[in-house]
């Protein structure tokens, strides 16, 4: 996979990750019961973070930051279900700021990180200076994409391709491009059989309303002029059909109603992902 898959993170790090680390932050100290259950984010952005509680209960704010916490949850969950069937490595791609490798339950689980260098050693500047040591079981796989591979720089780090492996893929499809995308999708389906990858996707912008796709064109201006453009979208039975010709032979979507029903149904506080269009996620198994 020769072709950039992160290229968003070259020589500098993602706005997006910090977004997201922020966005499940504010999830612990605002929503109760947190949907994502992360003792680690507020610590890892560093004591001297803040956030304006006005803003963030704006409806805008809260839809995302369900997502972000809905999104993590439904792979975490899918990842605890084949960990139960053997799966023992856990790959995180475009890790970004990710904290599941510090909130681990499974000892035997070995989690590899994979991301631009860069973004890498961001996290890592973060860490230190938040004293949260390294788990013994995680492995941080710096990859660029202009000059290797997916699978050499998991080898480099350890990661064993005779084996099945779970692959988180959060916040990073809508970034790529379709070769990029696919590229990855080949070099999963070539694992074992039972290995599973699970992503969110974003809807091509003609399927909203009116009001959404307003909505929409000023979050894809405001992400491009961060440097990090919103470049892929699906039709959800174009995506099965790109799984399936990949190899994958299980394939699973959820939307917004469904992660509804999952993690929000019944809470007093409202919280929830508007429907449709937000929440679009996948799990596809080879």
């Amino acid at each position: 996979m020769r072709n950039s898959i992160y290229t968003r993170h070259y020589g500098k790090p993602s706005r997006t990750a910090w977004r997201v680390a922020v966005r499940r932050a504010v999830h612990q100290v605002l929503d109760r019961p947190p949907v994502l259950d992360d003792p680690i984010a507020l610590p890892l952005l560093g004591r001297d973070f803040a956030f304006d509680p006005s803003q963030e209960t704006h409806p805008v704010a809260r839809a995302f930051r369900a997502f972000m916490a809905a999104r993590s949850r439904w792979a975490e969950d899918r990842l605890a279900a084949a960990i139960a069937a053997a799966t023992t490595q856990y790959v995180v791609l475009g890790a970004g700021l990710d904290t599941f490798a510090w909130r681990n339950p499974f000892p035997s689980l070995r989690v590899f990180e994979v991301d631009f260098p860069a973004t890498q050693e961001w996290k890592k500047s973060m860490l230190a200076a938040a004293g949260l040591a390294k788990p013994a079981n995680l492995t941080f796989a710096p990859v660029d994409f202009e000059q290797e591979a997916l699978g050499e720089g998991l080898a480099r780090g350890g990661f064993d391709s005779r084996t099945r492996a779970f692959f988180g893929w959060l916040g990073v499809v809508p970034y790529l491009t379709l070769g990029a995308f696919r590229s990855t999708l080949a070099t999963i389906a070539a694992l074992p059989a039972g290995t599973q990858v699970v992503f969110d996707y974003a809807l091509s912008p003609e399927n909203f309303s009116p009001l959404r796709r307003m909505f929409f064109a000023a979050l894809a201006t405001r992400v491009a002029r961060a440097g990090e453009p919103f470049k892929l979208f699906f039709a959800p039975e174009q995506l099965e059909e790109e799984l399936r010709r990949a190899g994958f032979r299980g394939v699973e979507r959820i939307g917004a109603d469904g992660l509804n029903d999952l993690y929000f149904r019944g809470r007093s506080d409202g919280l929830e992902l508007p429907s449709p269009g937000m929440g679009m996620m996948a799990a596809a198994t080879v």
